[in-house]
């Protein structure tokens, strides 16, 4: 169970790092840039997929943390009291859903131990272990790329620096950066972190 205020984010006014921390955190000192400078480009990314949040500034910082407090309080969750009746076993964490396979893959899940459900979980553990790593880099570049989108987008060597991202081209990633403002470079290079196979090797580690 995910906790949404356990998350981290980070908010940017312009080019500069203003907040890292959790969104309630991010959002106070977002909404005092926007109190002092109503046409600010204010940013917050979420630390880890690098989505945009959108946050409501109007009235008071007391006013944006209450709708924000509203928005996330139901966001844990929770079992319905009918879960049980429903199929999937549920309140064990497994959901039913529908899958399409051709006939052959049906019959050869029915002879495993266990059934075609068992069959199948065992197959998606075993994939998501032996692809952790490759998923591991595949998200980071993703993430990387769409904070980079967002807020470097306008910036020289651009188009060069997301060819060379997902080209695996660190050194070159990097130097296309380099005169890049020293917050969006080390954002981004924080989010580089785990894009590449070798990253404590790469030109993009910390």
């Amino acid at each position: 169970m995910t906790v949404a205020g356990s998350k981290t984010y980070t908010a940017f006014a312009g080019s500069r790092r203003i907040a890292s921390g959790v969104l309630a955190e991010a959002a106070v000192q977002a909404k005092a840039v926007l109190d002092a400078d109503e046409w600010a480009q204010v940013l917050i990314f979420d630390d880890v997929t690098s989505e945009v949040v959108d946050l409501d500034f109007r009235g008071t910082a007391s006013d944006v943390l209450a709708r924000l407090a509203e928005k996330t309080s139901g966001s844990t969750e929770t079992v319905p009291e009918d879960a049980a009746r429903k199929p999937g076993r549920p309140k064990l964490g497994v959901v039913a859903r529908e899958v399409t396979l051709l006939p052959r893959h049906w019959s050869w899940l029915a002879g495993q131990p266990g059934g075609a459900s068992v069959a199948l979980r065992k197959l998606v553990e075993q994939a998501s272990r032996a692809n952790a790593g490759r998923d591991q880099r595949r998200q980071a570049k993703d993430s990387a790329y769409r904070f980079l989108s967002a807020i470097a987008g306008n910036l020289p060597g651009f188009e060069e620096a997301a060819r060379a991202l997902f080209a695996d081209q660190p050194e070159q990633l990097s130097n296309q950066m380099e005169l890049w403002p020293g917050d969006i470079r080390a954002h981004a290079m924080k989010l580089l972190s785990g894009a590449f196979e070798r990253a404590g090797d790469g030109a993009c580690g910390e």
